[in-house]
């Protein structure tokens, strides 16, 4: 174990991140071919991506506003049809599901905690994923940004996690991919760590005497 943590009782749940941690991460290729629908250049978008994806999540931008939005930044404005292709190819970008996590999600469940997941998510893939992903119909309590109008690393967010779950945040463990995310969730008394693979966190939930 890379970073000390620890718990101030009994832990009653464990929640998910869903990005590269429920799922794969992207492809080098996804990302490329997101580029090319839209005639621009991997590093813009990239940028461009990281400047407005927080609304497209918090369920200010829908989907193909959000890409329409990025290629008048590139100059390519009005381009509605390219929008609605390249928000395609981002949500199946996001479709890879990771089995070693779907395992420890159902082994966790089995040993008596309450599970969640906490994604910053925009509609149209949690719509998707409702449809098509039978992991999420794991969980006691899903918690998105685009639903409750908040995304990590906001306080807000996680508050709504707490109410669902009915726990108070030291009797949560959560695990992200994304240090900002882990560090405001221990500021607010989680237990929280940044996710490596399914095997390490694992080792971190026995060590908490959940018997897997």
């Amino acid at each position: 174990m890379s970073e000390e943590w620890g718990t101030g009782g009994k832990i009653k749940a464990a929640v998910f991140d869903y990005g590269k941690v429920i799922s794969f991460p992207p492809e080098d290729r996804d990302r490329a071919e997101i580029a090319a629908l839209g005639g621009i250049d991997l590093p813009v978008l990239d940028e461009l991506d990281r400047r407005y994806r927080g609304e497209h999540d918090r369920g200010v931008l829908s989907g193909v506003d959000f890409y329409k939005t990025i290629l008048a930044e590139a100059g390519r404005d009005g381009d509605e049809a390219a929008a609605g292709r390249m928000l395609e190819a981002d949500l199946q970008s996001w479709t890879r599901i990771n089995p070693a996590t779907v395992k420890l999600m159902e082994d966790l469940k089995a040993a008596g905690l309450k599970l969640g997941i906490l994604s910053n998510m925009p509609r149209e893939f949690l719509a998707l994923a409702r449809k098509q992903f039978p992991v999420f119909k794991i969980p006691d309590a899903g918690i998105f940004s685009c639903e409750v109008g908040a995304i990590k690393p906001e306080d807000g967010i996680y508050e709504a996690l707490f109410a669902a779950l009915g726990c108070s945040p030291y009797e949560i463990v959560f695990v992200d991919d994304l240090r900002p995310n882990v560090e405001a969730a221990r500021i607010l008394g989680m237990n929280a760590f940044v996710w490596k693979d399914a095997d390490t966190a694992r080792e971190l939930f026995i060590k908490l005497d959940i018997s897997l």
